[in-house]
């Protein structure tokens, strides 16, 4: 086969592998079609602090496609698993749970949450939930400003790298980069007996 032709391949074979991107204007956010298995995989750091999962896949915000004003993630929460009290304050956060079924407590209130429930929590808004059911949940989740991304890359690393472990405090840490906030959750040494 002559080069050009393996060259012609290849670039066939490389444009396949390729989300679909367009450039917008200089220092813009690109344009992306994003596949289910598409963006930025990456994995928890080890914590004190129970984790929804050990992997999640930024799709879109600054670092990813240049978006300054959504950041979107998703991830798959085991079974039995949570998502930590925490609250963001000065974002907005819409969860889609797509598969799956969880207890969400929302501010004063618990609701329970069925495929394709819409969770929508206001800034400064404090938000836990729980998978309650036997299967995954497929969750996608949505910022109206990016700064949670802080947090995010903060508590880890791309997925195949060593992820060190953090502390309980380096975990209230990455939340405060992420202008969010964890609930503080007294451990067996803060209690007095």
């Amino acid at each position: 086969m002559p080069n050009a032709l393996k060259l012609l391949v290849v670039v066939l074979l490389f444009a396949q592998c390729v989300p679909a991107q367009t450039v917008g204007p200089e220092g813009s956010a690109k344009a992306v079609v994003l596949q289910k298995n598409e963006g930025e995989l990456r994995t928890r750091r080890p914590r004190e602090i129970a984790s929804p999962s050990s992997d999640f896949m930024l799709k879109i915000g600054p670092k990813t496609n240049g978006s300054k004003h959504l950041l979107l993630f998703t991830e798959k929460v085991l079974p039995g698993r949570v998502i930590p009290r925490h609250k963001h304050h000065g974002e907005d956060e819409i969860l889609l749970i797509q598969t799956g079924s969880a207890h969400v407590w929302l501010g004063d209130n618990e609701y329970d949450a069925q495929p394709g429930a819409l969770v929508f929590i206001p800034a400064e808004t404090w938000i836990s939930l729980k998978n309650t059911g036997t299967e995954n949940i497929s969750l996608v989740a949505i910022w109206n400003e990016p700064g949670f991304e802080e947090m995010l890359r903060c508590g880890s690393v791309p997925k195949g790298h060593v992820a060190p472990p953090l502390s309980r405090e380096g975990v209230k840490e990455c939340y405060h980069h992420g202008d969010a906030e964890l609930e503080a959750v007294p451990t067996s040494a803060d209690k007095k007996p």
